[in-house]
């Protein structure tokens, strides 16, 4: 009993818990017959870092939260991990001669003797949570032997660019299969939409692009270099015997119970060829279009244009900001038996049931401008265009807009006015562009603040005016990112879109005809209700979404 009243005493001195708190908690154990801490847990009262935090305090060790600690790798593998995951801890570092170790229950005397006769040095104990010991063993324990295995394997057969039996032979030995699917396997889960394999001088540099961010996986030895790529060369059906020239090649998988296609494209460097890996998750083509950020005001415009029969619909942004993604989420609307959906893409991203989708093939003289003639003699309802790169395909997909088709398709322009004198200056007539064009999408991914580190604040007036908030009375409460292990210390994790939606307007179409500039227009579209990409931003930050810092990053 007195062991329970010192770790009472804890949380009550803590602030962690109050004393009506304490007499619920104390009633619910009597019911459930189970300890105060668990119950604790189970009714929200206290969450598992804050209890293990005060058992630590209680028993005289430190409380370590392995999300803020950098794990020596070293010093991880002294032991195995299913010693690891049977005891419930890792060895985090070396000091002073001993081995720390995190562990749920340092109270296990038969751990820190196992540790201690395996390691030949003294054990210096930590308490870490349960949760967050068992995530650091799948972290360090995700690639460690895959790699030994791997570099063994390259050591001790060197690979010849013009033996290829002996490449293939590698290629499929065991580590190598292992290590590269570990690889593709924790990019997945992580929800990486790239893997970049970057050979340097004497190491091979591994890193993951995660919510439009790059982040550095791991550094492996230069001798598993030739197997690896080869290996993923093999998967995707790109010529291995050829390193002087880039090449690109596509695999599908399933990875996790999801089905993922991989972009595979390589690039010679002075070091050798760097591979870069674009991970399609098929799960995000399926998306509501309603999931992806929209404001209820930006939907309800947008759709009243895709809901049309006829005109052109432009999404509108840099690379990377979701425009394939909310296309496809459009064409998940529109894809009914009695449409014909054609598409003409380069590449072809995803695979869309019912709908028929062409590869551009440059080298076949397939290019967008000749497949469009094509379409349009297929008898199509809807037409979408990957991308209007030059004249004469954005020549005639505004004819096929006007001609009764509905024309769904990207350009590159910072903003949804700018788009409409993008097509003036590709040399289309001003007349056809204001008659054709009647909804542009302007867009960009922004970063979602971690739900479960996010912290609330009062900011400046100075910060608010900075930002262009309007001040109404009390200052509003925002959010901004902190870190924790949820979100890989980055303070965010996911993503979403803002959004600009212009319509036409009688006004609009003849301020396109006179060629005025987008300024004059963009006035326009605000005047009749088009929210702007700043103002549709700062209505996530005030809502807690996302931070003031993250949309002055993404939106000039």
């Amino acid at each position: 009993m007195a062991r329970k009243r010192r770790l009472e005493e804890i949380l009550l001195s803590e602030g962690l818990l109050d004393a009506a708190q304490l007499e619920t908690a104390r009633a619910e154990q009597a019911r459930t017959k189970g300890s105060l801490g668990r119950v604790l847990i189970e009714l929200g009262m206290v969450t598992e870092g804050a209890l293990v935090a005060a058992l630590a305090k209680q028993i005289g060790l430190p409380f370590v939260d392995l999300g803020d600690v950098q794990i020596d790798p070293v010093a991880s593998s002294a032991i195995s991990e299913n010693l690891c995951r049977r005891y419930s801890c890792i060895p985090i570092a070396y000091e002073d001669n001993k081995i720390v170790v995190a562990m749920s229950d340092p109270a296990n005397v038969l751990a820190l003797d196992d540790i201690r006769t395996i390691t030949g040095l003294e054990v210096k104990a930590v308490v870490a949570t349960r949760t967050d010991v068992m995530a650091a063993i799948d972290g360090q324990n995700r690639m460690d032997q895959s790699v030994e295995d791997v570099a063994a394997a390259a050591a001790a057969e060197e690979i010849e660019i013009d033996d290829l039996s002996k490449v293939k032979e590698l290629v499929e030995d065991a580590p190598i299969v292992k290590f590269v699917n570990l690889l593709i396997t924790q990019a997945v889960q992580e929800r990486a939409s790239d893997i970049h394999i970057e050979p340097q001088e004497r190491e091979v540099r591994i890193r993951t692009r995660i919510d439009g961010v790059l982040h550095e996986v791991m550094r492996s030895p230069k001798s598993i270099q030739s197997g690896v790529i080869s290996r993923l060369k093999i998967m995707s059906d790109i010529n291995i015997a050829e390193r002087r020239i880039p090449q690109d090649g596509r695999v599908g998988l399933v990875v996790g119970g999801k089905a993922v296609d991989l972009r595979v494209a390589t690039l010679p460097t002075v070091y050798g060829e760097k591979v870069v890996i674009r991970i399609l998750n098929k799960s995000s083509v399926m998306l509501n279009l309603q999931d992806l950020g929209f404001s209820d005001n930006n939907f309800t415009r947008f759709e009243s244009s895709f809901k049309k029969p006829y005109g052109m619909i432009l999404v509108t942004g840099p690379t990377g900001s979701g425009k394939s993604t909310t296309l496809y989420a459009t064409l998940n609307i529109l894809n009914q038996a009695e449409s014909n959906i054609i598409t003409v893409e380069d590449p072809v991203e995803y695979r869309l049931a019912g709908v028929n989708q062409i590869q551009i093939n440059q080298k076949a003289g397939l290019t967008f401008a000749s497949a469009l003639r094509s379409i349009l003699r297929s008898d199509p309802d809807i037409v979408l265009i990957g991308e209007i790169r030059d004249r004469e395909t954005a020549q005639i997909a505004v004819e096929a807009a006007l001609t009764g088709h509905l024309v769904l398709s990207t350009l590159h322009t910072n903003d949804a006015p700018s788009a409409i004198t993008r097509l003036n200056e590709m040399g289309i007539e001003p007349f056809l562009v204001s008659s054709a064009v009647d909804c542009v999408l302007a867009q960009r991914l922004i970063r979602v603040l971690c739900e479960r580190c996010k912290e609330p604040y009062l900011p400046t007036e100075e910060a608010l005016v900075e930002a262009k908030i309007p001040i109404d009375g009390d200052i509003p409460k925002l959010y901004r990112a902190v870190g924790c292990s949820n979100c890989a210390k980055t303070g965010y994790r996911g993503r979403l879109a803002v959004h600009e939606v212009m319509l036409k307007s009688e006004e609009i179409e003849r301020l396109t005809a006179e060629r005025r500039s987008a300024e004059e227009i963009g006035r326009i579209a605000r005047e009749q209700g088009m929210t702007t990409l700043r103002a549709d931003g700062i209505a996530k930050v005030l809502d807690g979404k996302t931070s003031l810092e993250e949309i002055m990053r993404v939106i000039v």
